[in-house]
């Protein structure tokens, strides 16, 4: 279907759709599984996708004044952990000769995003604090909407609109009539005192009843979840923090435990090599019970990570405080890493600043501080570039290059906090889950209730033939019997 217009799509795209399972299932999630709408979808969303040149669109490419003036911007997370996309309409002003920049602008922080978060939906912010009839521009608004509705598939949570004038009432009224039901179901009509039912106050500025002290700026390109410079000494995360009693307590307590699990099973081992390995991994770092790999990995230039994407911590109730990051040295060279944090009061990291072997692999454990929670809103930055043979890997030199490496040459991947809530938790949910095996998500669920939907329905229609077969039969069998009857009747007639 899509390779006979091929000429009306990018390339790129097409290529993507047919390997990208992910994408394809969100058009369809987004379409209700309704084919012919996701196929009309698809490729309407291609078109616009060649049309705006999303594929390629950069910060080179825009004009600068466009992120110089802070209308459009991503920053923190709704109480859901979703992303927020900001529109500050005060800074907007309709402009006929500007629009098409402004909304290629668009594109390029939905593309941005999509690309370095796996596609997370977000959830947009109007800011329509200040605003008034000069700052009213629907055709933007339409567009905007539409990104959401037409070309970037189940991407979008919720429209969060603050402090509405009542002079664009009327302009909204014609905006909810281009939205479907599923869309205005998602308009969230805000002011200082509702707010934070759907942002917390840490992310919300001032003005809005929050605390959140963030002021936008630009260059560089506003990446707000780690904000401090590359070059800056040591981690965010420091590995020669002073632990707490309570965590030093635990750690200990682990550690003889494990010693101990390991005396008993040291017989039951299958080489003296896995033993030695087992020992030299844990000879710095106490690696959390029932330490599990993950599941998925991502496999990136430098450096193999996993899990991909999450860090599964337990809440409260489940107490899981402990998760662990395998990174793999996939080049030929000694790779130096940092690893940062959101949430730097919660979090030890170890170690945070160091660098991998050519070839091999390294356990970073990530554990909270006693007391603490884990929250969706938490990230974490893995940063690494390939460090010279001739370089030393100690503290200094680490330090030292780190300053100087050039920002092109450093690879990044971010990792998310996902908080597994359980009000009544089983010792085998304990054991299975603790330690970063993740949990269904609810596209897999979507799947398997659709497959189970699918076998139930095959199950339902064999069972209707074998009722049907069991009526013919009884049928038959009653046909039979009257005909012997009859046929016995005959003969006794005749004799008589």
């Amino acid at each position: 279907y899509f390779l006979d217009k091929a000429d009306k799509y990018d390339s790129r795209d097409v290529e993507r759709l047919q390997q990208d399972d992910k994408w394809v299932e969100n058009y369809l999630i987004w379409r209700h599984d309704v084919v012919d709408d996701t196929l009309k979808m698809i490729d309407e969303s291609f078109q616009w996708r060649k049309e705006y040149t999303v594929n390629d669109l950069s910060e080179s490419v825009l004009p600068k004044w466009l992120f110089e003036i802070g209308a459009l911007f991503l920053h923190g997370y709704d109480k859901e952990g979703y992303k927020l996309f900001w529109f500050k309409v005060k800074h907007h002003t309709r402009d006929p000769k500007q629009q098409l920049d402004k909304k290629k602008l668009v594109a390029f922080w939905l593309e941005h995003y999509a690309k370095r978060d796996h596609g997370k939906p977000l959830t947009v912010v109007f800011d329509m604090a200040e605003t008034g009839i000069s700052h009213i521009d629907l055709d933007f608004v339409r567009f905007i909407v539409n990104c959401f509705t037409d070309y970037y598939p189940n991407f979008l949570t919720k429209i969060v609109i603050f402090e509405m004038p009542w002079i664009m009432n009327a302009a909204f009224k014609i905006v909810k009539g281009w939205l479907g039901p599923d869309a205005i179901s998602m308009l969230k009509f805000t002011n200082k005192t509702d707010v934070q039912e759907y942002i917390s106050g840490e992310y919300l500025p001032p003005h809005m009843g929050g605390t959140d002290s963030f002021k936008y700026s630009y260059p560089p390109l506003v990446d707000d979840d780690f904000q401090t410079p590359l070059c800056e000494n040591g981690p965010i995360t420091s590995e020669d923090e002073h632990e707490s009693k309570e965590d030093i307590d635990a750690d200990t307590k682990e550690a003889g435990e494990l010693n101990e699990a390991q005396n008993l099973n040291q017989k039951k081992m299958n080489s003296v090599e896995q033993i030695s390995k087992s020992e030299e991994t844990d000879k710095t770092e106490v690696k959390p019970k029932n330490a599990k790999k993950a599941l998925t990995t991502f496999k990136g230039p430098l450096l193999h990570i996993s899990p991909a994407e999450e860090l599964y911590f337990g809440s409260k109730e489940i107490g899981e405080k402990k998760c662990l990051i395998v990174l793999t040295n996939v080049t030929k060279n000694v790779v130096a890493f940092k690893v940062r944090t959101t949430a730097p009061e919660k979090y030890r990291v170890k170690p945070s600043n160091s660098s991998c072997e050519p070839g091999t692999s390294l356990d970073i454990v990530v554990s909270l501080h006693g007391g603490f929670a884990a929250s969706l809103q938490d990230r974490f930055l893995i940063m690494a570039a390939e460090m010279d043979q001739s370089s030393g890997a100690g503290v200094p030199e680490l330090t030292q290059f780190w300053k100087e490496v050039p920002r092109t040459k450093v690879m990044e991947h971010r990792l998310r906090c996902h908080v597994i809530e359980s009000s009544k938790p089983s010792s085998l949910t304990l054991k299975d889950n603790a330690f970063n095996i993740p949990a269904k998500t609810n596209e897999d669920l979507h799947i398997q209730l659709t497959h189970l939907v699918q076998i139930n329905k095959r199950l339902e229609e064999q069972m209707n033939r074998c009722l049907w077969f069991q009526q013919l039969s009884v049928v038959l069998s009653l046909l039979s019997v009257t005909v012997a009857a009859f046929c016995f009747y005959l003969a006794y007639a005749q004799r008589s």
